[in-house]
């Protein structure tokens, strides 16, 4: 071996979801949202396009007018809250900043796949808790010694909502490292951790724009905690890239969180359509956890989940598959609008047919 490949950093990439290139594909595989963001947003755009000159300019590195935004909308001061490019970029910072002991960071063993990537990358030690025989967090887990605690919620892939009190029992056994609550999907059915912060200092509470502000193409993700632990974020986000959010992703952000009718009649939406979904899904013999997020992870007794996804995909409708241990016979399902559901249970009721 050439001696400089001794110092190439290894690691095993995150997969993402599968971004089809055709057209006319009904798309339930990375769980973006199937309505557009605001009103508020395209006419903030037009602004933008009409002052083309401005992206000459370096954004502002506070990114100061979405984190006032966010802060108002939230209840929070501007110092309680972090924004970065995507809720990726907010968690790889906040692994960076908080999870530096050598004791191991615990989080489940079926979770966002995500967290194990990052972990390898800054050489983090951590030890995956088992989710029990119904994708539940078993909070007696979370009670050992360790470096930190991060877990999602509700879960991804599973839609497993944990309750609040269960949240702050994990939270108040871990007072002497950081907890770290992904809340990438809580506005489709959880209740935030947020409630929390004021009484514990070491929790921080990540959100996206990704899911229920249809603006997963901007990447915007913000963390809430205590104003010490917002300040360690910038101190390493100002080590590692000064100006890491971009101008119009501020100006758009801040014009979606301006926009709140809207936001939650297009969460209402998705939640009327998730439930009526889960009931058809029944219907065909399917089980699944009961989700709270913008997407099931079912399984069918008689045919195997990879055998439905590439039949799907096949026929331009794209789920996701993870084959993994434990998982690989579910299918994650993310919600779309009531037509694009409607077709893909058209879908399986004539391929499960056929299979018979």
């Amino acid at each position: 071996m050439q001696e400089w490949k001794k110092n190439i950093r290894q690691v095993v990439p995150y997969v993402p979801g599968e971004q089809p290139k055709e057209a006319n594909v009904i798309k339930l595989n990375t769980n973006e949202n199937p309505y557009p963001p605001s009103p508020k947003v395209k006419e903030q755009c037009a602004k933008i396009c009409a002052k083309t000159e401005e992206l000459r300019l370096y954004p502002d590195p506070t990114a100061g007018m979405l984190v006032e935004a966010i802060a108002k909308y939230k209840g929070l001061d501007s110092n309680q809250v972090f924004v970065g490019v995507g809720s990726d970029d907010v968690l790889a910072m906040a692994f960076l900043t908080f999870f530096n002991s050598e004791k191991p960071i615990f989080f489940p063993d079926i979770t966002y796949s995500f967290y194990d990537v990052w972990a390898d990358l800054f050489k983090i030690p951590y030890d995956k808790k088992p989710l029990d025989e119904n994708f539940m967090i078993k909070k007696d887990d979370y009670y050992w010694k360790n470096g930190g605690v991060v877990f999602p919620n509700p879960n991804a892939p599973t839609g497993v909502l944990m309750p609040l009190d269960e949240i702050e029992d994990i939270i108040s056994h871990n007072q002497d490292v950081i907890v770290i609550v992904d809340e990438a999907y809580v506005d489709f059915g959880g209740h935030s951790a947020q409630q929390l912060l004021s009484k514990y200092e070491n929790l921080l509470v990540v959100q996206t724009f990704s899911k229920s502000r249809s603006m997963a193409g901007m990447r915007i993700g913000y963390a809430m905690g205590s104003a010490e632990l917002i300040k360690a974020l910038n101190d390493v986000k100002y080590s590692f890239n000064s100006y890491t959010m971009n101008r119009p992703s501020i100006l758009l952000g801040t014009a979606s969180v301006e926009d709140d009718a809207y936001f939650k009649e297009t969460v209402e939406k998705i939640i009327h359509t998730r439930e009526w979904f889960k009931a058809e899904m029944r219907k065909l013999g399917f089980t699944f956890p009961d989700s709270q997020a913008n997407f099931l992870f079912a399984s069918h007794p008689d045919v195997p989940a990879k055998e439905i996804f590439e039949a799907a995909r096949a026929n331009n409708i794209y789920v996701r598959y993870f084959d993994k241990p434990r998982i690989n016979n579910y299918l994650r399902i993310t919600i779309g609008t009531d037509e694009e559901m409607k077709k893909f249970l058209k879908f399986l009721t004539s391929f499960l047919k056929s299979q018979k």
